[in-house]
């Protein structure tokens, strides 16, 4: 569980980083595909024998896997937010007609620090979550038949 889950969490902080770079909303796509391949993963080197350890194995790694991905969307953010920057922002938002009241340093760090931690830890739930599914699918796929268990 720990082997794979530190596997994916090396994936999930650069790809996390650069989809990051163009949006945060990007970011929990990616977290589906990841946290089922977390859970597989986990199925095929620790070969658990039941549904209960096959979803806790891939819980775990999807967790792992998860703080991978929050790591590496808080990069994204940051080398994103210091490339656009407030007064790019600004400009958009005056594009747009958008009345925005004059300074918006604070608002705008402060948004994007939230943002990053938001969809981090939804990130996290949903790797943990669907890496349960994927430690469940590889039992039912695999597990079965390398462990003579036929029902």
């Amino acid at each position: 569980m720990v082997r794979s889950g530190l596997i994916l969490a090396a994936v999930a902080l650069v790809f996390s980083a650069s989809a990051t770079l163009i949006s945060p909303l990007c970011t929990p796509c990616l977290a589906i595909v990841m946290g089922i391949f977390a859970g597989y993963l986990a199925g095929i080197q620790d070969k658990p024998r039941d549904e209960g350890k096959a979803a806790k194995m891939g819980a775990g790694a999807g967790a792992i896997g998860g703080v991978g991905a929050l790591l590496g969307q808080s990069i994204g953010a940051a080398i994103n937010a210091k490339m656009v920057g407030p007064e790019r922002a600004l400009e958009l938002l005056n594009q747009f007609n958008i009345p925005t009241g004059g300074d918006i340093s604070m608002p705008y760090w402060l948004g994007v620090i939230a943002s990053a931690l938001c969809f981090g830890v939804l990130n996290i739930v949903l790797m943990a979550g669907l890496g349960a599914l994927g430690g469940y699918l590889w039992l039912q796929m695999n597990g079965r038949k390398i462990h003579g268990i036929y029902r």
